[in-house]
């Protein structure tokens, strides 16, 4: 079992950062490729970014190549979201996800453990 808890999450106006932070206990996280998603209210949850095992390969969204970046310490068993020039449209719930296979999967299904969310919240 993985336990995963988010934090980092706010509210940040129209061209601000935030880094969200994942905390993983219970197995370290260099066992898994490692994910953000996001939800929107009355939306989908929805792929933001993974990370390989060894964290040399990454894959983002469309929507955030080139503003988000994902990175993981496996000293402090931790994966973080930088988030840039961030937009009302980034408005969401963020969860982060732990997969047990060794491909970067887009789809919620093919994660095996979840964190409950942080929000945040993108002011125009």
């Amino acid at each position: 079992q993985v336990q995963l808890v988010e934090s980092g999450g706010g509210l940040v106006q129209a061209g601000g950062s935030l880094r969200l932070s994942c905390a993983a206990s219970g197995r370290t996280i260099s066992n898994y490729v490692m994910g953000w998603f996001r939800q929107a209210p009355g939306k989908e949850r929805t792929f933001v970014a993974a990370i390989s095992r060894s964290g040399g390969i990454t894959y983002y969204a469309d929507s955030v190549k080139g503003r988000f970046t994902i990175s993981r310490d496996y000293a402090g068993n931790t994966v973080y979201l930088q988030m840039n020039s961030l937009k009302p449209e980034d408005t969401a719930v963020y969860y982060c996800a732990a997969r047990g296979g060794a491909a970067l999967m887009t789809g919620a299904t093919e994660y095996d453990y979840w964190g409950q969310g942080t929000q945040v919240t993108v002011s125009s």
